[in-house]
């Protein structure tokens, strides 16, 4: 159960609900209320596929390419402080002209909700813990989602646009020192290798 958490926290603050919040309101304004539910189940569906899969041919490709997952762990702990950076820098996001038949599929399931900060967290969240908890997790992130877009007019109502906002700005910071972390270990485990060589 304690490893579920561990891998639970770290994706929470990767899929940033809240903070896609304000994009899927965006996207789905002017649409009707069934094809919005039908938007919010693709989108969770192609969301969790894409995660999956990643998580499946990731260690795949790790062991062909000759990755150590403290070479990885550098490179991911780099790329999510960059993201997060990015997301914290940033003014807000506008939605485009989307086909609402496809919407669900990209963006709202790829990469919106399964984006690279997912994926590079769950590959990172495996070497600590393992392929099942990390997918449950990644799950149980992706319904969270799916609920939130579900009860977006209440939740845009009662935070409104700067509250949705904020929110998204403190996870994104969280998100900084996440990846601040795993580059700290990574750099860490590089040189206990080195030590022990």
């Amino acid at each position: 159960m304690r490893s579920f958490w561990l891998c639970f926290v770290p994706l929470f603050v990767a899929v940033d609900a809240i903070g896609l919040l304000p994009i899927f309101i965006g996207f789905t304004e002017g649409i009707q209320k069934q094809l919005v539910r039908k938007i919010i189940y693709q989108s969770m569906f192609t969301a969790l596929v894409v995660a999956i899969a990643f998580i499946a041919l990731g260690t795949a490709i790790f062991r062909f390419l000759n990755i150590s997952i403290a070479d990885f762990m550098v490179a991911g702990g780099t790329l999510l402080f960059i993201i997060s950076i990015r997301d914290i820098l940033s003014s807000g996001e506008k939605a485009t002209a989307v086909d609402p038949e496809s919407i669900g599929v990209v963006p709202i399931g790829v990469p919106l909700i399964t984006g690279p900060a997912v994926l590079t967290t769950s590959l990172l969240l495996i070497a600590e813990h393992n392929a099942l908890v990390t997918s449950l997790a990644i799950a149980a992130n992706i319904i969270i989602a799916g609920i939130v877009f579900f009860t977006a007019p209440l939740i845009n109502r009662a935070l409104g646009k700067t509250g949705a906002r904020a929110i998204s700005k403190i996870t994104s910071l969280l998100l900084a020192a996440i990846g601040v972390m795993i580059v700290r270990r990574g750099i860490l485990m590089i040189i206990a290798e080195r030590a022990s060589a």
